[in-house]
């Protein structure tokens, strides 16, 4: 199932499958709305333009089954410590369980090392228990409490 996998930059022709990955569960479901993808459209040019930030899709057999996108944040803490920062992790419903997230990880933990990266970082909603134990098993440890503040 994984030979025809293929992990790379998402395109703008790449948004409406990006969009309904990220719609298709029970916090997105409330929080995208695929009808209008010119905030989407928006957002993908400022991330494009970045040469700090990826959106990744995850490829088999033509079809897109997972998302994310890559932030590499340098920094001056821990002496110059450059992170990766990994959001808005998808897999699509019919590939849970298949192994999909974990190579998707892994390919982001590497292209982080390539890009001098000597920390990868992630959030993960509080009602994500699955997904906690998922990040647990590659490795991350939960070490910080994350706070938000929605601005608007």
């Amino acid at each position: 199932m994984t030979d025809s996998l293929i992990m790379r930059d998402a395109t703008g022709a790449d948004l409406p499958a990006i969009v309904a990955l990220l719609a298709d569960d029970k916090l997105g479901s409330t929080r995208e709305d695929a009808a209008d993808l010119a905030p989407y459209q928006a957002a993908f040019a400022e991330v494009e333009a970045d040469p700090n930030q990826r959106l990744i899709v995850a490829e088999r057999d033509g079809e897109t089954v997972g998302t994310f996108q890559l932030s590499i944040i340098p920094g001056v803490a821990q002496q110059g410590l450059k992170r990766a920062m990994i959001e808005a992790v998808r897999v699509e419903a019919a590939e849970r369980g298949s192994g999909l997230g974990t190579q998707m990880m892994r390919w982001a933990i590497e292209e982080a090392r390539r890009a001098g990266c000597r920390q990868v970082q992630l959030t993960s909603n509080v009602d994500r228990p699955d997904a906690h134990r998922f990040y647990e098993r590659l490795g991350f440890a939960p070490t910080h409490v994350g706070f938000k503040l929605k601005l608007g």
